[in-house]
């Protein structure tokens, strides 16, 4: 199973959000998510997400709070354990990310983007402030077909 990141850095009310518009094949072309990335051999999901906000934003995480694991499972891509975090704390100076343009959105609209469907599902949790969570999402092709949250299936 692929090893990956996510974090959705939080200011004034908004979500750093990342719209993926520069790599052609790409899962996530088109689509608005947070920043991260996979695994360097060595890695766990800390250094992981530290290093890769550091590389797409420019900023270093100073207290990141690691929210939940979200399985994806969408043939024929690799089966995916996202490790999903949200950080309120962090410092340095914002950069052009070679995946996509960077922009802080306000939270509710976040919705009302081109995000994954199984993206809205976890972004609930994170607004209800939830405790950790497993989440493992399935697909076909981009249609979300199941979802298991703590082991309990949920009406799609």
């Amino acid at each position: 199973m692929l090893q990956t990141t996510l974090c959705y850095l939080e200011k004034d009310g908004c979500y750093l959000m990342l719209h993926r518009i520069k790599k052609k094949k790409d899962v996530n072309h088109d689509k608005w998510v947070g920043v991260g990335g996979k695994f360097e051999p060595g890695e766990d999901a800390l250094a992981c997400v530290l290093r890769e906000t550091r590389e797409e934003t420019g900023f270093t995480l100073r207290d990141p709070a690691y929210r939940g694991i979200v399985d994806f499972y969408a043939p024929p891509w690799p089966s995916e354990r996202m490790h999903l975090f949200t950080c309120t704390d962090f410092c340095g100076e914002p950069i052009d990310c070679n995946e996509g343009t960077l922009e802080w959105v306000p939270k509710a609209d976040v919705l009302q983007l081109p995000i994954w469907q199984g993206d809205k599902l976890f972004f609930q949790l994170l607004n209800d402030n939830a405790p950790f969570f497993h989440l493992e999402l399935y697909y076909d092709g981009d249609t979300l077909t199941r979802a298991v949250l703590d082991s309990t299936e949920l009406p799609l």
